[in-house]
């Protein structure tokens, strides 16, 4: 899937491929490592996308801003009808393009082409941005789940009815 949403055509969002793969984790280390230390779980998703996220049937989009990777999202599979939005990333030097809202845009389509009915976010209250963002998209605070959180810096809990 690719599309163009930059009217200056410097912006298309295009799938994961293996050759991103360390793009992916130098995006999403750039941003963790800001407020926090790299978790297990970071590192096992960070480091296998492949096989943390495409062989379980999730999907990993790629932002290209003049054909520099500069941003990423994941979806990853929880259950038959769910989807974690998650290692949603843009790098500084761009940020307020509207990098993240299209990435944003474009995973929650993929997930309705997944077939999700509910997708899933954890994040943090320290990130007022992004949570603006997930709220803009249409995603609702909800409770902390029963189930704990792979990440100890996870507060915030929100998820999007498809």
């Amino acid at each position: 899937m690719e599309s163009n949403n930059d009217p200056l055509g410097d912006l298309r969002i295009i799938d994961f491929t293996p050759n991103y793969a360390g793009d992916f984790r130098r995006l999403n280390v750039e941003w963790i490592t800001q407020y926090w230390e790299l978790e297990e779980a970071d590192e096992k998703v960070l480091g296998s996308p492949d096989e943390y996220v495409i062989s379980r049937g999730g999907a990993i989009l790629i932002a290209l801003y003049r054909d520099q990777p500069v941003g990423t999202v994941a979806l990853i599979p929880h259950d038959a009808t769910t989807l974690e939005l998650a290692k949603m990333a843009v790098t500084p030097s761009v940020q307020g393009k509207g990098i993240g809202r299209a990435l944003g845009e474009h995973a929650l389509k993929r997930a309705q082409a997944l077939g999700a009915q509910r997708v899933y976010l954890e994040s943090n209250a320290k990130l007022g941005p992004a949570l603006s963002l997930y709220e803009k998209l249409g995603f609702r605070h909800v409770d902390a789940p029963d189930e704990a959180s792979p990440y100890e810096r996870c507060n915030v809990y929100m998820q999007k009815i498809l």
